[in-house]
């Protein structure tokens, strides 16, 4: 099995309800946007640090193991909506192939625990390029509240 849907990582929010583990904290963390091969299994349910995912990094010039850190980090409220957003992410003069899909986690916590991965649906490549994620419109990630 393979990178097949986006998601958000359980664990991590249910550390973050209950305060056993982290204060996840948007205003201040750091929070990085890594990319993942195809060949990454990743599990929603039971992965919870970036080390889970990690070991099928993209690799190339211009692009930083680890990732790049997200800008203009937002999250909001309206209509019963919660929204995570950030800047567009972009790797200038990059060569990366395979990448398959976005990993963002908390580089500020202890372990750097997974927030969310969009997959992208496809392999992308760029060839001594900008690689460029553009987030959708709506926000990296919304979870509906309402009951």
């Amino acid at each position: 099995m393979a990178v097949t849907a986006s998601g958000l990582f359980v664990l991590t929010f249910r550390d973050i309800l209950d305060s056993t583990q982290m204060a996840v904290d948007t205003g201040s963390d750091t929070f990085k946007c890594a990319m993942i091969t195809n060949s990454s299994t990743p599990n929603f349910e039971t992965h919870d640090h970036w080390s889970d995912l990690s070991g099928n990094e993209v690799s190339g010039s211009g692009y930083s193991a680890g990732g790049a850190a997200l800008a203009s980090i937002t999250l909001g409220n309206a209509s019963g909506t919660l929204k995570f957003d950030a800047a567009d992410t972009s790797w200038t003069t990059a060569t990366i192939s395979s990448a398959r899909a976005a990993v963002i986690y908390d580089d500020t916590l202890t372990n750097d625990p997974l927030i969310c991965l969009v997959d992208f649906g496809a392999d992308y490549a760029s060839s001594a390029g900008t690689f460029q994620i553009t987030w959708n419109a709506s926000g990296i990630w919304t979870i509906d509240l309402t009951p």
